[in-house]
């Protein structure tokens, strides 16, 4: 496993998940990665305090011998598959969330044996197992109608299920005549698992099925309610939702869609859905369902997008694609100024110098029909602007051909 320039030697067979997270709740990120065989592994990447920071010549990186060491390793059930790092009981405290090959997921929160900050010393503790119809491709988590975090876990056919915390109920204490009636409430049958099918009409309802929660709707405006969340599936279907009976918009395309993502390319706040197909074929949808397309030139196995330092120390918005030709391409700095469709008109108003010009020339801005005319002659016939029979309001001759450059540039 490479890791920026460091290289970490695993003695494990298959890597199935990686990712990087809060995951002991210490303020600090740390790199978790799990195999096929269950071995979880925990690595810090914090780099050693230099000896010499008030030194006034300039410092020098800390050298690495190409072998970062383990920080932590512990044996979970085997046959990972997918893995989420989130806070998904509303206690402010992030768990790990794993999902499994035989249609299991569970849940562990990390327990310290240790006060101390900088070592990692301690273990996963088991919270819950959740035994769903489906096999599980997509792990999330959305804000619920009440705000609180809700986990998500997508299902075949465009499906979803919402996982109940019911260890949260456990860990109240009742009160002293509550006892009997809470343990044998304990005893009986707990429907944790909410399935959700968001269409009747499924071609295929095995097909695979991705999703995405939380995503942005911007930062000026406050929404109460449920959080929006996205789902795509191998046939091509892609939806956008805020809740089980809400349905924004559903988008069919003939593409086998296998990966799903949320980013902002707009720099608005609001995040767009961005799906990948095996060959290629990215799709950006906005939440008004405004589209626009992206093709890569191979066919891909994985896809994953976000914000990235990839240039000038700053993140950016990126793509990044590996082929089936073991080549990774990573598209940095993806921005659109705008999803919606405009004119040229309504550019042009936004423009103090546009406006000005017009005055110049005498055409009223609120005259579409010889606003139109202009701009016509100015894009395609500028050798014939001394045709247009504009008088200027102002006195004195006009230059043509200077207002005709200049509209040009703007």
């Amino acid at each position: 496993m490479v890791l920026g320039s460091q290289l970490c030697y695993m003695k494990s067979s298959y890597l199935t998940c990686v990712g990087v997270g809060d995951v002991c709740n210490k303020g600090k990120n740390l790199i978790v990665a799990m195999s096929a065989e269950g071995w979880f592994h925990l690595f810090d990447f914090t780099p050693p305090p230099s000896k010499h920071l008030d030194g006034p010549g300039p410092q020098e990186p800390p050298t690495s011998d190409g072998d970062q060491k383990l920080g932590f390793k512990q044996h979970i059930p085997a046959n990972t598959k997918v893995m989420l790092i989130s806070d998904i009981d509303g206690d402010g405290k992030n768990e790990l969330v794993v999902g499994y090959t035989d249609r299991v997921v569970r849940a562990f929160r990390w327990e310290d044996s240790s006060e101390s900050s900088e070592n990692i010393s301690g273990q996963l503790v088991l919270l819950k197992k959740w035994l769903l119809d489906g096999q599980v491709d997509s792990l999330s988590v959305n804000p619920g109608p009440d705000g609180a975090p809700e986990l998500l876990v997508s299902q075949p056919g465009c499906g979803y299920a919402i996982l109940l915390c019911t260890w949260k109920a456990d860990h109240q204490h009742p009160a002293e005549g509550e006892a009997d009636s809470v343990a044998a409430s304990r005893e009986a049958p707990i429907r944790d698992v909410i399935l959700h099918q968001t269409s009747g009409r499924i071609h295929n309802k095995n097909v695979s099925t991705h999703l995405v929660g939380n995503i942005g709707r911007g930062g000026t405006q406050q929404h109460s309610g449920s959080g929006l969340f996205a789902l795509c599936t191998l046939d091509g279907t892609l939806k956008l939702m805020e809740r089980a009976d809400k349905l924004l918009w559903s988008v069919q395309v003939d593409h086998q869609l296998f990966a799903l993502e949320k980013l902002d390319v707009t720099g608005n706040g609001h995040e767009e859905v961005i799906a990948c197909a095996w060959d290629g074929q990215t799709y950006i949808i906005d939440h008004s369902r405004t589209v626009a397309r992206f093709q890569v030139d191979e066919n891909v196995s994985a896809f994953c997008a976000g914000l990235y330092a990839c240039k000038g120390g700053r993140n950016s918005p990126c793509l990044v694609y590996v082929s089936f030709s073991q080549k990774i391409y990573i598209y940095w700095d993806v921005q659109l100024e705008r999803m919606e469709s405009t004119n040229l008109l309504k550019v042009l108003e936004s423009n103090s110098e546009y406006t000005e010009l017009l005055q110049q020339l005498g055409v009223a801005g609120d005259d579409v029909s010889a606003v139109k005319e202009l701009i016509h002659r100015t894009l395609y016939s500028p050798e014939h602007q001394s045709d247009l029979h504009l008088q200027p309001r102002r006195q004195g001759k006009t230059d043509s051909s200077k207002c005709s450059a200049n509209i040009q540039e703007t």
